[in-house]
């Protein structure tokens, strides 16, 4: 089996499509109706909107002024508006289920659509800027390859739709909100999508490395907790009455400097870091208000909530010493979770022989964090086999830069694979004993 070159040329529309019109977490409007409108014509049912989520379960969704703001600029650029309305307050994403009508296993596929809050390059030496296709969508770029992803998952429902009569069980295609920032999957998982799946994979395009380089269990994804800090004082005269002030920047500050102070962890990787900081109206004034953006990182779970909670000490400690209040919000969080290993062999051999692979090996080490990990969990404590595969790109800029860029190429590569994984799906897991 090979993807023709029709398919090939769509994977590079959809992608650029995407490209194009970037929209970041919990406000991929336009992005989610086109992919709804996609899977539909191939005869895929779909869930979408909150029927998709556990609402409570949502982590950092934007205010209701800037959904309402993302909603109105998708409709205007060409997303469906009666589908826009479903999606509400930033309930998007969508489920894609193709039913074989056969006896056989639940297998599910996720590729995350959001954007990054970047602004694109535009010179000449950037192709998509040179092409035509960077983001017009001020302050969100897909410089992570999300973009691709979507095209990847697109070109699958593609395939499997055209190749139903030879596939058992089920099929599932989760293209995930706001993975950036670690909050999309959880929702998702609440709502119950991944209690019955069989077999997970997880598809990540990876930059600056080996082309065609596959990695079929991704390991070494960091747990992590994501989180805002808002320090409330009182603002007065600087020069004619400061005692009466309360200062909102100091505490931020003294958290910031302490918060680096937490000692590293010393049964594995620990990391924190202070991202942005934002406080102050004027010089003149004593500071009332300041907020800081932080995460934390560990080797595991036990390690990253060690990091946590010294965090929220030493946030409490610095609004404490400067007499003013302060409130803390989990705005993402993910968890570490390693691939099934007896799952890894089904997934070389899928890739072996594939058109653009040119290495496989079954461990990464990467390092970052990730919200798939929930997914994978959730299938593991279900009965489960989960996975993380990588797909290497000779790329010039890496990830979350403003210069970054896919091989188009590598995205038939990953369709190609992933549909011989569903095809295959029930003879693997029946050899498995399952």
């Amino acid at each position: 089996m090979t993807v023709t070159s029709q398919i090939s040329d769509q994977l590079k529309t959809w992608r650029r499509d995407f490209h194009t019109f970037a929209e970041i977490g919990w406000t991929e409007f336009r992005t989610t109706s086109a992919i709804i409108s996609v899977l539909r014509d191939l005869g895929w049912d779909t869930v979408y909107g909150p029927k998709l989520h556990a609402a409570g379960s949502r982590l950092g969704v934007p205010s209701a002024e800037v959904l309402a703001a993302e909603r109105k600029r998708a409709v205007d650029q060409g997303a469906d508006p009666g589908l826009v309305e479903a999606m509400g307050d930033g309930f998007t994403g969508v489920l894609g289920v193709l039913e074989s009508g056969r006896p056989g296993p639940a297998v599910c596929f996720r590729f995350d659509i959001d954007s990054n809050d970047l602004v694109e390059c535009s010179e000449a030496s950037h192709r998509p800027f040179a092409e035509g296709f960077a983001s017009i969508n001020a302050g969100a770029m897909h410089g992570c390859g999300h973009d691709g992803h979507a095209a990847i998952g697109l070109g699958l429902a593609t395939t499997l739709a055209e190749r139903r009569d030879e596939l058992t069980g089920t099929v599932k295609i989760i293209f995930q909100p706001a993975e950036e920032g670690v909050r999309g999957a959880h929702s998702i998982v609440a709502a119950g999508w991944f209690d019955d799946v069989d077999l997970f994979v997880a598809t990540h395009l990876m930059a600056d490395g080996e082309r065609g380089a596959i990695v079929t269990g991704a390991d070494g994804y960091l747990a992590s907790t994501k989180f805002d800090v808002t320090f409330t004082g009182l603002g007065s005269h600087a020069g004619g009455d400061p005692e009466k002030g309360k200062n909102a920047l100091l505490a931020a500050a003294s958290a910031a400097l302490n918060l680096h102070a937490i000692p590293r962890h010393s049964e594995g990787a620990s990391r924190i870091n202070v991202g942005t900081f934002q406080a102050g109206e004027g010089r003149n004034v004593v500071p009332r208000t300041a907020t800081i953006r932080v995460e934390t990182r560990g080797l595991n779970s036990e390690i990253n909530d060690f990091m946590f909670a010294r965090a929220q000490d030493i946030v409490a400690g610095a609004a404490r010493m400067y007499d003013l209040d302060h409130e803390l919000t989990v705005v993402g969080r993910a968890d570490r979770e390693d691939p099934s290993p007896e799952l890894l062999p089904y997934i070389r051999d899928s890739f072996s022989g594939v058109q653009g692979v040119s290495t496989i090996s079954d461990t990464s080490g990467i390092g970052g964090s990730e919200d798939a990990t929930a997914m994978m969990k959730r299938v593991k404590e279900c009965g489960g086999l989960a996975t993380y595969v990588q797909i290497g790109m000779a790329t010039s800029w890496g990830h979350h830069t403003e210069r970054f860029d896919v091989d188009e190429d590598m995205l038939a590569v990953g369709v190609e694979a992933e549909t011989k994984v569903a095809l295959g799906a029930g003879e693997f897991l029946a050899g498995l004993g399952r």
